[in-house]
Protein backbone atom coordinates (compact mmCIF):
# COMPACT_ATOMS: atom_id res chain seq x y z
CA UNK A 1 0.00 0.00 0.00
CA UNK A 2 1.46 3.52 -1.36
CA UNK A 3 1.82 6.12 1.33
CA UNK A 4 2.63 9.73 1.78
CA UNK A 5 4.86 10.06 4.50
CA UNK A 6 6.54 13.06 6.23
CA UNK A 7 9.77 13.06 7.60
CA UNK A 8 10.01 15.96 10.37
CA UNK A 9 12.95 18.05 11.94
CA UNK A 10 14.62 20.74 13.41
CA UNK A 11 17.25 22.01 11.07
CA UNK A 12 20.50 20.10 11.59
CA UNK A 13 18.98 16.47 12.28
CA UNK A 14 19.94 14.61 9.47
CA UNK A 15 16.66 15.06 7.23
CA UNK A 16 18.54 15.55 3.78
CA UNK A 17 21.22 12.83 5.35
CA UNK A 18 18.27 10.36 5.45
CA UNK A 19 16.56 11.24 2.12
CA UNK A 20 20.09 10.60 0.27
CA UNK A 21 20.18 7.12 2.31
CA UNK A 22 16.59 6.23 1.19
CA UNK A 23 17.32 7.15 -2.61
CA UNK A 24 20.87 5.35 -2.27
CA UNK A 25 19.42 2.15 -0.85
CA UNK A 26 16.31 2.08 -3.25
CA UNK A 27 18.52 2.16 -6.60
CA UNK A 28 20.97 -0.18 -5.48
CA UNK A 29 17.82 -2.73 -5.39
CA UNK A 30 17.07 -1.30 -8.96
CA UNK A 31 14.34 1.15 -8.24
CA UNK A 32 14.27 4.62 -9.94
CA UNK A 33 12.92 7.77 -8.09
CA UNK A 34 11.95 10.89 -8.69
CA UNK A 35 13.79 13.58 -6.43
CA UNK A 36 12.08 16.91 -5.63
CA UNK A 37 13.62 19.93 -3.89
CA UNK A 38 13.76 23.44 -3.18
CA UNK A 39 16.04 26.39 -2.26
CA UNK A 40 18.74 23.66 -1.46
CA UNK A 41 22.17 24.99 0.35
CA UNK A 42 23.97 23.47 -3.16
CA UNK A 43 21.75 25.30 -5.38
CA UNK A 44 19.24 24.73 -7.81
CA UNK A 45 18.52 21.66 -8.79
CA UNK A 46 20.40 19.60 -6.32
CA UNK A 47 20.01 17.78 -2.48
CA UNK A 48 22.21 17.68 -0.19
CA UNK A 49 23.61 16.97 3.37
CA UNK A 50 26.13 18.67 5.50
CA UNK A 51 28.04 16.24 5.84
CA UNK A 52 29.06 16.59 2.22
CA UNK A 53 27.00 14.52 0.20
CA UNK A 54 24.58 15.46 -2.72
CA UNK A 55 23.19 14.28 -5.90
CA UNK A 56 21.13 16.05 -8.46
CA UNK A 57 17.17 16.60 -8.31
CA UNK A 58 14.27 18.13 -9.89
CA UNK A 59 14.02 21.65 -8.41
CA UNK A 60 10.20 22.42 -7.40
CA UNK A 61 9.61 25.85 -8.90
CA UNK A 62 6.60 27.19 -6.94
CA UNK A 63 4.16 27.03 -10.37
CA UNK A 64 5.55 23.28 -10.91
CA UNK A 65 2.56 20.85 -11.08
CA UNK A 66 4.29 17.98 -10.01
CA UNK A 67 1.74 15.16 -10.58
CA UNK A 68 1.91 16.30 -13.91
CA UNK A 69 5.72 16.35 -13.95
CA UNK A 70 5.63 12.41 -12.99
CA UNK A 71 2.99 12.05 -15.48
CA UNK A 72 5.28 13.17 -18.30
CA UNK A 73 8.34 11.46 -17.03
CA UNK A 74 6.24 7.93 -17.24
CA UNK A 75 4.38 8.88 -20.70
CA UNK A 76 8.40 9.20 -22.14
CA UNK A 77 8.36 5.70 -21.03
CA UNK A 78 10.19 6.99 -17.60
CA UNK A 79 10.37 4.73 -15.16
CA UNK A 80 9.37 5.99 -11.28
CA UNK A 81 9.22 3.40 -8.68
CA UNK A 82 8.47 6.14 -5.72
CA UNK A 83 9.22 9.83 -5.06
CA UNK A 84 11.30 11.84 -2.67
CA UNK A 85 10.84 15.50 -1.88
CA UNK A 86 13.32 17.16 0.24
CA UNK A 87 12.43 20.85 2.07
CA UNK A 88 9.04 20.06 1.57
CA UNK A 89 7.93 23.24 3.94
CA UNK A 90 8.69 25.42 0.50
CA UNK A 91 6.26 23.80 -1.37
CA UNK A 92 2.78 25.42 -1.73
CA UNK A 93 -0.07 23.65 0.00
CA UNK A 94 -1.42 22.85 -3.91
CA UNK A 95 1.80 20.69 -4.83
CA UNK A 96 1.03 18.73 -0.99
CA UNK A 97 -2.05 17.83 -2.65
CA UNK A 98 -0.18 16.80 -5.71
CA UNK A 99 1.71 14.61 -4.09
CA UNK A 100 -1.20 13.20 -1.97
CA UNK A 101 -2.77 11.98 -5.88
CA UNK A 102 0.38 10.38 -6.66
CA UNK A 103 0.19 8.16 -3.95
CA UNK A 104 -3.55 7.71 -4.61
CA UNK A 105 -3.72 8.16 -7.98
CA UNK A 106 -0.25 6.51 -9.61
CA UNK A 107 0.42 4.10 -6.50
CA UNK A 108 3.72 5.92 -5.75
CA UNK A 109 5.19 6.22 -2.23
CA UNK A 110 6.23 9.86 -1.50
CA UNK A 111 8.92 10.14 1.32
CA UNK A 112 8.53 14.25 1.85
CA UNK A 113 11.90 15.66 4.38
CA UNK A 114 10.87 19.20 5.95
CA UNK A 115 10.93 20.92 9.03
CA UNK A 116 7.99 22.11 10.79
CA UNK A 117 7.65 25.37 11.77
CA UNK A 118 9.94 28.96 10.80
CA UNK A 119 12.04 30.73 12.48
CA UNK A 120 8.79 32.83 14.61
CA UNK A 121 7.54 29.37 15.65
CA UNK A 122 4.83 29.15 12.82
CA UNK A 123 4.18 26.61 11.15
CA UNK A 124 4.99 26.40 7.55
CA UNK A 125 2.36 26.52 4.51
CA UNK A 126 3.69 23.23 3.18
CA UNK A 127 4.54 21.31 6.26
CA UNK A 128 0.90 22.41 7.86
CA UNK A 129 -0.80 20.44 4.97
CA UNK A 130 1.39 17.73 5.30
CA UNK A 131 0.60 17.44 8.67
CA UNK A 132 -3.32 17.46 7.51
CA UNK A 133 -2.85 15.46 4.66
CA UNK A 134 0.32 12.29 5.54
CA UNK A 135 -0.55 8.81 5.96
CA UNK A 136 2.40 8.85 8.61
CA UNK A 137 4.42 11.67 10.42
CA UNK A 138 7.98 10.68 11.62
CA UNK A 139 9.99 12.35 13.65
CA UNK A 140 13.34 12.47 12.77
CA UNK A 141 15.41 10.18 16.09
CA UNK A 142 18.64 11.96 15.28
CA UNK A 143 18.07 15.24 17.95
CA UNK A 144 19.99 18.41 17.60
CA UNK A 145 21.06 20.17 20.14
CA UNK A 146 20.96 23.36 21.68
CA UNK A 147 24.26 25.26 22.59
CA UNK A 148 23.26 24.56 26.00
CA UNK A 149 23.21 20.95 25.40
CA UNK A 150 19.31 20.32 25.78
CA UNK A 151 17.02 18.96 23.05
CA UNK A 152 16.77 21.54 20.08
CA UNK A 153 13.51 21.87 19.27
CA UNK A 154 13.04 25.22 17.41
CA UNK A 155 14.77 26.67 14.46
CA UNK A 156 15.77 30.19 15.05
CA UNK A 157 17.17 32.71 12.53
CA UNK A 158 20.36 35.12 12.89
CA UNK A 159 22.20 37.92 11.73
CA UNK A 160 25.69 38.13 12.85
CA UNK A 161 24.77 35.74 15.21
CA UNK A 162 21.92 37.83 17.16
CA UNK A 163 18.84 36.30 16.55
CA UNK A 164 15.86 38.03 14.72
CA UNK A 165 12.05 37.63 14.73
CA UNK A 166 10.88 39.83 12.39
CA UNK A 167 11.14 39.15 8.05
CA UNK A 168 10.14 37.01 5.20
CA UNK A 169 9.30 33.11 6.14
CA UNK A 170 11.78 32.38 3.64
CA UNK A 171 15.27 33.37 3.75
CA UNK A 172 17.82 30.78 2.77
CA UNK A 173 20.74 30.51 4.80
CA UNK A 174 22.34 27.63 6.92
CA UNK A 175 23.82 26.57 10.44
CA UNK A 176 27.25 27.34 8.97
CA UNK A 177 27.27 31.03 8.44
CA UNK A 178 29.90 34.00 8.12
CA UNK A 179 29.55 37.40 10.25
CA UNK A 180 26.97 39.48 8.98
CA UNK A 181 25.26 36.80 6.87
CA UNK A 182 21.57 35.63 7.58
CA UNK A 183 21.43 32.10 9.24
CA UNK A 184 19.92 29.88 11.34
CA UNK A 185 20.56 28.23 14.84
CA UNK A 186 18.45 25.47 16.56
CA UNK A 187 17.47 25.93 19.88
CA UNK A 188 15.81 24.67 23.06
CA UNK A 189 12.33 26.30 23.80
CA UNK A 190 14.04 28.02 26.98
CA UNK A 191 16.33 29.49 25.14
CA UNK A 192 14.77 30.60 21.77
CA UNK A 193 11.85 32.29 23.86
CA UNK A 194 15.03 33.97 25.44
CA UNK A 195 16.71 34.85 22.46
CA UNK A 196 20.26 33.34 23.35
CA UNK A 197 22.02 32.31 20.32
CA UNK A 198 25.43 30.73 21.10
CA UNK A 199 26.96 33.93 20.19
CA UNK A 200 25.74 35.97 22.55
CA UNK A 201 25.97 33.56 25.47
CA UNK A 202 29.84 33.41 24.49
CA UNK A 203 29.43 37.47 24.56
CA UNK A 204 27.66 37.30 28.13
CA UNK A 205 30.53 34.90 29.05
CA UNK A 206 32.96 37.13 27.56
CA UNK A 207 31.29 40.68 29.19
CA UNK A 208 29.98 40.10 32.92
CA UNK A 209 27.70 41.97 34.11
CA UNK A 210 29.30 45.11 36.46
CA UNK A 211 28.54 45.09 39.76
CA UNK A 212 26.98 48.21 41.28
CA UNK A 213 29.26 50.18 43.12
CA UNK A 214 28.93 51.94 46.48
CA UNK A 215 29.58 55.57 46.27
CA UNK A 216 30.58 55.57 49.90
Amino acid sequence: MSELVFFSGTMDCGKSTLALQMGHNRSARGLQGVIFTRDDRAGAGKLSSRLGLVTDAVEAAPDMDLYAHLIGEMSKGGKVDYVIVDEAQFLHPEQIDQLARVVDDLGLDVFAFGITTDFRTRLFPGSQRLIELADRIEALQVEAMCWCGARATHNARTVGGEMVVEGEQVVVGDVDQHEGDVGYEVLCRRHHQRRVTSATARADVLSPDVLPVDPA
